[in-house]
């Protein structure tokens, strides 16, 4: 399926850029205060989605969330903050990277605790996959940004290939995006 024949706009990565904050409270968090990873995992899927859907300005779905760093603890009563931007943007997908940090309002203290790469697609209203505007980047680290993406691109793809190749023939892949599919 080729998609070259549409006329998309560009658009800068400023223009995806999202930010949400969230307080943690005791029900986000383990037995030890700490808050759970599945939470935090959640919160920068939200984030990630803000940026793509600004940037396709379309519906999206979450194809991976292909590497996070759990860098340091999130405790009770820390506020969250998770900022999210279009790193590159493909054909029908996109490269979301989502920062998280946290405030301590109670010291003025903001330190990283954690990062995130997610891959989005661009689909209409029937689950079909949609081309996306081009990506511009502008400054130094945006291109570094963008450069690195199209890195970890093909690292996926080379895995990717490599799992579609280990498996029995005829068995279907999880989680394989499929363009048509609801």
């Amino acid at each position: 399926m080729g998609f070259s024949g549409h006329s998309l706009p560009v658009r800068t990565i400023a223009e995806s850029q999202s930010e949400m904050t969230e307080l943690i409270l005791p029900n986000d968090t383990n037995t030890l205060g700490n808050l759970l990873g599945g939470r935090l995992m959640h919160f920068i899927d939200l984030v990630g989605a803000m940026a793509a859907y600004r940037h396709s300005r379309t519906h999206v779905v979450t194809a991976s969330m292909d590497h996070i760093d759990f860098i340091a603890p999130v405790h009770v009563g820390d506020l969250l903050i998770l900022k999210s931007s279009v790193n590159r943007a493909f054909n029908t997908s996109m490269e979301v990277g989502v920062k998280i940090w946290v405030e301590n309002t109670i010291a003025g203290m903001h330190r990283h605790v954690a990062s995130a790469y997610l891959t989005f697609v661009a689909v209409d209203s029937q689950g079909r996959r949609v081309p996306v505007p081009r990506l511009e980047p502008e400054s130094e680290e945006e291109k570094r940004r963008h450069e690195d993406a199209g890195r970890r691109r093909e690292l996926r793809q080379q895995e990717l290939q490599r799992r579609r190749e280990s498996r029995p023939a005829g068995s279907p892949m999880m989680g394989t995006v499929r363009p048509g599919s609801k």
